[in-house]
């Protein structure tokens, strides 16, 4: 086992898998419907990675009315589409086989809601890798990253947070985990770039998902 980490967290969306295709098209579907302009392709990737709630106030100038909306019709169309407009990226699946058998105890902190994340994560066959998979509430209720950071070190059990390490692709990952008072891998091969990564304060950066198993067992 690592002398460094043994509780390991991964953020889904752009880090586990990438669901870019289903997301972009369930805001194009969502702004459609509400009759609103939608954004060039620079725009919408900006989309990827933080809570709905944020990005559809923040990149469209919502209200907070006209966002819960927007998230209901965005949600309609992607209970539908979650996993067929997704994929897991190659090496993923080594790599948690790998820190699994090393011993790690692996746990999924995601932002989107426990009925998208939990068939996601089934249908790759990666849930038998996780002591936990932890989410946004039930209610649609939009937490922080860090809210979600904490309560999947608390379903593992991990007390020391100087053997934990959060994995994500964006900076909401990354500030989640220094709030939290962890360490932190930017998956490079994700929706964000290096400078938004090393900006937000990664302690690492992993090119690709097979860089995450050398950096952690080093």
């Amino acid at each position: 086992m690592s002398k460094n980490f043994r509780t390991v967290l991964f953020d889904l969306d752009g880090t586990l898998t990438d669901s870019s295709a289903g997301i972009l098209n369930c805001i194009r579907y969502a702004l459609d419907k509400m009759n609103w302009e939608i954004p060039d392709e620079t725009v919408l990737k900006k989309f990827l990675g933080p809570p709905l709630d944020y990005s559809y106030a923040e990149f469209c100038g919502m209200n907070a009315e006209q966002v819960r909306e927007t998230v209901t019709l965005h949600r309609e169309r992607y209970k539908e589409y979650c996993v067929t407009e997704n994929s897991l990226y190659d090496g993923v699946y080594d790599v948690l086989k790998r820190l699994y058998e090393e011993g790690m105890q692996l746990a999924v902190a995601t932002s989107k809601p426990e009925r998208f994340s939990v068939p996601i994560v089934e249908s790759f066959g990666i849930k038998k890798f996780f002591t936990a998979v932890c989410c946004a509430p039930a209610n649609g209720a939009d937490v922080g990253k860090a809210a979600v950071i904490g309560n999947a070190l608390t379903a593992c059990g991990e007390d020391d947070l100087g053997q934990a390490v959060m994995i994500g692709d964006r900076f909401y990952d990354i500030e989640g985990a220094k709030s939290v008072g962890i360490a932190s891998i930017g998956a490079l091969y994700g929706y964000g770039s290096r400078p938004e990564l090393e900006e937000a304060g990664a302690d690492y950066i992993a090119s690709e998902p097979s860089e995450i198993a050398k950096i952690i067992l080093k």
